[in-house]
């Protein structure tokens, strides 16, 4: 571990945060260009997903990274990132975010952890670890009668 990886892992995580809410501000999935996330993400990137969520699995590609965030966008009405805090040592980072969104007509507020791994200058894996699942599941299914 060299100080500038750990340095340029942040330099990159914040690029590509703002990146993602510039997108998001522009219209989000569907609507705003990708390439505006492109060059922060490795040509062969994996996105893991928890498989029980409607968009888990594992996304690869800037292509599956795309479909993904067209998936999140068909799902989730709101998802803002309110608080980040990024931790980096080398090529691995971790960041935990407190997240607020809406789904379903449904408010949710939960932290996310994410493992990122950087590599040559991209985020080459990213695997989040969600705070409760059930309660993000629950958020994205459509609602019952009694809800």
């Amino acid at each position: 571990m060299t100080m500038s990886s750990t340095t340029d892992s942040v330099t990159l995580l914040t690029g590509m945060y703002a990146a993602e809410a510039e997108y998001l501000a522009v219209g989000g999935p569907g609507e705003a260009s990708f390439d505006l996330l492109a060059p922060f993400f490795a040509p062969d990137v994996e996105l893991h997903q928890v498989d029980a969520l409607p968009y888990g699995g594992t996304w690869r590609g800037h292509s599956g990274t795309k479909q993904f965030f067209l998936r999140m966008g068909d799902v989730w009405e709101s998802f803002d990132m309110v608080e980040q805090e990024i931790l980096a040592t080398g090529e691995t980072a971790v960041v935990l975010t407190q997240v607020r969104a809406r789904a379903t007509g449904r408010e949710l507020s939960s932290p996310i952890l994410q493992a990122i791994t950087v590599m040559d200058g991209r985020i080459t894996e990213v695997r989040p670890f969600y705070w409760d699942t059930r309660a993000i599941a629950d958020a994205c299914a459509a609602p019952t009668p009694t809800d």
